[in-house]
């Protein structure tokens, strides 16, 4: 056995040399395991015991692709390695696929990204069948730029390959061998040993020796092919329009097969490594080492705790919410207790599970053998009893402060000592909750988002005297039910919801003051919003968000604006979808139109609240607008911060993200408040302060860092997070 740095080489007696990608946890492709998998291959070339090559992954993992921890000098501005992309023609085109030796992929576990690309270059490809296989880049703000543009399209046809591109959309070892991506399944014992006689059947030609950048039978002939790119393009520019990566992609593809696969590489070489310097990718890079950091808690994570075994668990309310996180639970199959007051509304609540599950049966992504032994996790009850044995609880009631009273403790009588009891209030103070309960070391908030089963956050909201088992335990099953987890303290409105509350209330202060609501919506949506302030109020119901102003006006009521707009409306009957009006007008399935009724609904709100309109606001472009609605929302975020109920501040870029829909390519709420800079954004607070008022104040840690040039992000002094 020959080492050669990150790879090994390994020559058996019947001619086969295995080199094996070495770079634990998932052989990620760095510069260096590129070089040293070239050095090995050049060392197979010469060698003349060698016949054949085979190349895997230590571990049972292939390949998760290109080394994203190399991206960290993109991050700090310095220049990585060079020439990325055209290192990787030199040692994938040049060497790989250009060797005189025949080479087969043997796959197991990840083969994604650079890791699909390695594989593609060799003349065969074998996998188990629960190999996953991608090109997921697009989600870090680049394209594949390993050869991937070229390879995928002649391997598994021009419309499925730009889906898994376009989408990162990955796709398992049976899809892949039906489509021609892998020629063989095999079980992982057997993975190695038939690559090898594959290799061998190569050299023997027994079998085609194929070298897939020139394959053409699985592409479309020219004018389809261009079709094909053409609406591909119009999907892009629909989906992502502040987004140019997609559309680089696409012309990528377009170029190899209009000049030709190797015209295709350099292009494709080209954009890689321009892309890898954008603001987007370096944005997504944020975002993805972030999300990954939500879990390192301090005085929790750091002190050596294991996650306890949860075994079962019994939900409180079988509404919307309740059923909702029901569902993410059964399926990561946990058993389910769902609890209810009264045999209808256990039934509805039991109805609306199955539904969420059978609407994933529609689309395909749940077979009915899984939704049978899904909907056999749940047990329905209206009582306590089955509660002896549950390891958690989550309570999603009404936001009625003297029924979760009440509610925990019951629990705290019924559940075993151990049992976390866990609320999914969304502004509650927790302390409350628990204040006639003798259990506040297991008391936390698991705060999930609407619809609970498909939102991903799931905010954990610790207490002054919530345990750290209890923390680490609620970490463990996030993840095990695939939400990303943030750890908050406890306040009005925890994280999320107090960030995000002046997004309403500051478009609500506009329309007062004269701004067209559909103009403030629009500026949202091009900013990369899911959707503006009114539309999202309509989602929620006015009932929602009145009852959430007077938390908020109760707790902080100096940077409150109290509009009279919602409750007008309200006594009409306009309450938002659910009413089938609200500031739009809601007609067949959800489609949102504007609404000149509300025109009234404004201007006697205008009158109540005693101010006039501003012409100057008429003027406003969509930048304008998006800072007057989104700089109040970055202000009560540093507040967040100072006040230690957030970590740190890339947490609070990941809630804003998962939570409200932030986009992403902006890399979170406080990401972007740096690009801008804390000197501009307190600047214009602070002008638009002395024009309207203290509503747009901008507060101490702003200003500090205003005064000092310190990014946001960035903690100046020590502060002690209430977690």
């Amino acid at each position: 056995m020959a080492a050669k740095g990150r790879t090994e080489l390994e020559v058996g007696a019947d001619g086969v040399a295995v080199i094996t990608i070495c770079n634990p946890p998932v052989n990620s492709l760095s510069i260096d395991v590129l070089y040293s998998l070239k050095e090995s291959y050049e060392e197979a070339l010469r060698r003349s015991d060698v016949k054949a090559i085979v190349v895997t992954g230590k571990g049972g993992k292939f390949s998760g692709g290109f080394d994203i921890s190399s991206f960290g000098g993109v991050q700090g501005g310095q220049m990585m390695q060079p020439k990325v992309g055209y290192i990787a023609i030199d040692i994938l085109t040049d060497t790989v696929e250009a060797a005189t030796k025949p080479s087969v992929a043997a796959i197991d576990g990840l083969a994604l990204g650079g890791g699909l690309e390695v594989a593609m270059a060799c003349h065969a490809r074998i996998a188990t069948p629960m190999a996953q296989l991608g090109l997921p880049e697009l989600q870090l703000g680049i394209i594949p730029g390993f050869g991937g543009t070229q390879r995928l399209p002649r391997l598994v046809g021009l419309t499925k390959s730009l889906e898994m591109m376009l989408l990162s959309k990955p796709i398992k070892g049976g899809e892949a061998h039906e489509l021609g991506l892998v020629d063989a399944l095999v079980s992982p014992n057997d993975l190695v040993n038939t690559a090898r006689q594959w290799a061998l059947d190569i050299y023997e030609l027994r079998r085609p020796w194929i070298k897939s950048l020139y394959k053409t039978d699985k592409l479309e002939p020219l004018g389809e092919a261009r079709e094909i790119l053409k609406f591909a393009r119009a999907q892009a520019q629909k989906q992502a329009a502040n987004l140019r990566h997609p559309l680089v992609c696409i012309d990528a593809v377009e170029e190899g097969i209009v000049a030709g696969p190797r015209a295709g590489l350099w292009k494709e070489a080209t954009a890689f490594q321009d892309l890898l310097f954008s603001d987007t990718c370096k944005s997504l890079v944020h975002v993805f080492f972030s999300q990954r950091a939500t879990s390192k808690i301090p005085g929790a994570t750091d002190l050596g705790l294991m996650p306890r075994k949860i075994s079962k668990v019994a939900i409180l309310g079988g509404g919307l919410m309740g059923s909702g996180i029901a569902t993410a639970m059964i399926l990561s199959n946990y058993p389910v207790i769902l609890k209810e007051v009264n045999e209808k509304f256990l039934n509805a609540g039991i109805d609306r599970i199955k539904a969420n599950l059978q609407s994933r049966v529609r689309k395909g992504k749940m077979t009915n053998e899984r939704y049978e032994k899904a909907m056999s996790l749940v047990t329905g009850v209206v009582d306590y009893e089955h509660f002896k044995d549950v390891d958690l609880v989550i309570e999603a009631v009404i936001e009625n402060v003297k029924l979760k009273q009440r509610i925990f403790s019951d629990l705290e009588k019924y559940c075993p000592s151990h049992c976390i009891l866990a609320t999914n209030t969304s502004t509650i103070d927790l302390n409350l909750i628990g204040e006639k309960t003798k259990s506040q070391d297991r008391i936390v908030g698991a705060h999930f988002f609407s619809p609970a089963h498909v939102m991903p956050l799931l905010e954990i909201v610790r207490t002054q005297r919530t345990s750290p088992q209890v923390v680490v335990d609620l970490l463990d099953v996030g993840k095990k039910i695939k939400k990303t987890p943030i750890v908050v303290g406890n306040c009005t409105g925890f994280a999320v919801n107090r960030m995000f509350f002046p997004y309403t209330q500051s478009a609500l202060f506009y329309v007062d003051l004269g701004m067209d609501v559909y103009k403030i919506d629009r500026a949202c949506t091009k900013f990369g919003m899911p959707m503006g302030p009114f539309r999202l109020a309509d989602l929620v119901g006015f009932g929602v968000a009145v009852a959430t102003g007077m938390q908020y006006l109760e707790n902080f009521p100096e940077r409150v604006y109290k509009s009279m707009l919602l409750p007008l409306m309200m006594e009409d009957n306009r309450a938002g979808e659910a009413t089938r009006k609200g500031f739009y007008k809601y007609e067949g399935k959800r489609k949102a139109t504007p609404d000149p009724e509300i025109t009234k609904y404004i201007e006697k709100s205008r009158s109540m609240a005693g101010v006039t309109t501003d012409p100057e606001l008429l003027k406003l472009s969509e930048k304008d607008i998006v800072e007057m609605v989104f700089f109040p929302v970055i202000n009560e975020a540093c507040r967040v911060l100072d006040e230690g109920i957030a970590v740190k501040a890339s947490d609070l870029d990941i809630a804003s993200i998962f939570g409200m829909g932030f986009p992403p390519y902006r890399g979170g709420v406080m990401y972007w408040a740096d690009s801008i800079g804390a000197k501009y954004i307190h600047g214009k607070l602070e002008e638009w302060t002395n024009r309207y008022g203290g509503f747009f104040k901008p507060c101490s840690y702003l200003a500090e860092r205003a005064a000092k040039g310190i990014p946001l992000s960035a903690l100046a002094k020590k502060v002690q997070a209430r977690l």
